[in-house]
């Protein structure tokens, strides 16, 4: 008999992953985590059956809340990531070889030592960068402190339930905001509106006191079902007004090869359908 694995993350819809080989399950006092192989999507990894990253796609969801920011600001040097354990998102953010710093902070050392283990194909070698510093602590408490600047905030968290449910609060997002340099930008992972509206509307009101431009943008990550996937945009400077040949040309000196990122792409993000600018206002 086939196993699968049925996420449950919303109340009136479910996904399932036909389960190829388990390669890893185990139940702590707060979560279960497995890691299994499916034949579409690699190697998953999921947290109480609701996933959190996969082999195949996660170059979308990398590529997206790396590049975009950062290719937009122009001039990013140091750049924070929220969370991350995995290492996709500083494997993308250090391809910009203009980046001079990442530093990501991450609340579980167990969770990077993982995903070495079992996602190597995450990370692929983003942890042995010498321009990666890794910090072991709580985000929100980390951003409180007084520290750097920087460029570019990535919030890679996972859904507003449980530890990472201070990661979306008005506090933190203002606390972030303090940490950003002139014109810095801050991003954040943001659910599915069609099926986690109020997340991101609850997002968009708090950056909407704190930034002159406060918007989100799209893009459609499979795994992450139920329609394309929001993430939170708010800066003081200009960024989001870079023309797409601007980005193009910014894209190409880079000479990053991507995989969805394309510079008409960053800028049709910013392309809001009907039901998703509602839940900005």
């Amino acid at each position: 008999m086939t196993d699968w694995v049925q996420e449950r993350l919303h109340r009136d819809y479910a996904q399932s992953l036909r389960v190829d080989r388990m390669l890893y399950d185990s139940e702590t006092d707060h979560q279960r985590l497995k890691v299994f192989e499916n034949a579409t999507f690699g190697r998953v990894m999921t947290l109480d059956d609701v996933v959190q990253v996969t082999e195949a796609d996660n170059f979308i969801y990398h590529e997206m809340l790396t590049h975009v920011p950062i290719l937009a600001h122009g001039a990013a040097r140091r750049v924070l990531i929220v969370g991350g354990g995995d290492g996709g998102m500083a494997r993308e953010a250090l391809r910009h070889a203009s980046v001079e710093r990442v530093t990501m902070v991450e609340i579980d050392a167990g969770v990077v030592e993982f995903s070495k283990e079992y996602l190597p194909a995450i990370s692929a070698g983003a942890f042995d960068d010498p321009r990666l510093e890794l910090v072991i602590a709580d985000g929100a408490e980390f951003i409180r402190r007084e520290g750097a600047a920087y460029d570019v905030i990535i919030v890679d968290s996972t859904d507003p339930v449980g530890p990472g449910e201070v990661l979306f609060t008005d506090t933190f997002y203002g606390q972030a905001k303090r940490r950003l340099a002139p014109d810095g930008i801050l991003v954040t992972q943001n659910g599915v509106p069609f099926l986690q509206g109020e997340e991101l509307a609850n997002t968009m009101r708090a950056f909407r006191t704190l930034f002159a431009d406060a918007s989100c943008y799209l893009a459609t990550v499979p795994s992450y079902a139920g329609g394309p996937m929001a993430f939170g945009w708010g800066t003081d400077g200009p960024a989001r007004e870079t023309p797409a040949e601007v980005l193009r040309g910014r894209f190409e000196a880079s000479g990053i090869e991507t995989a969805y990122y394309t510079p008409e792409v960053h800028a049709g993000a910013f392309a809001l359908p009907g039901y998703v600018q509602k839940l900005l206002l």
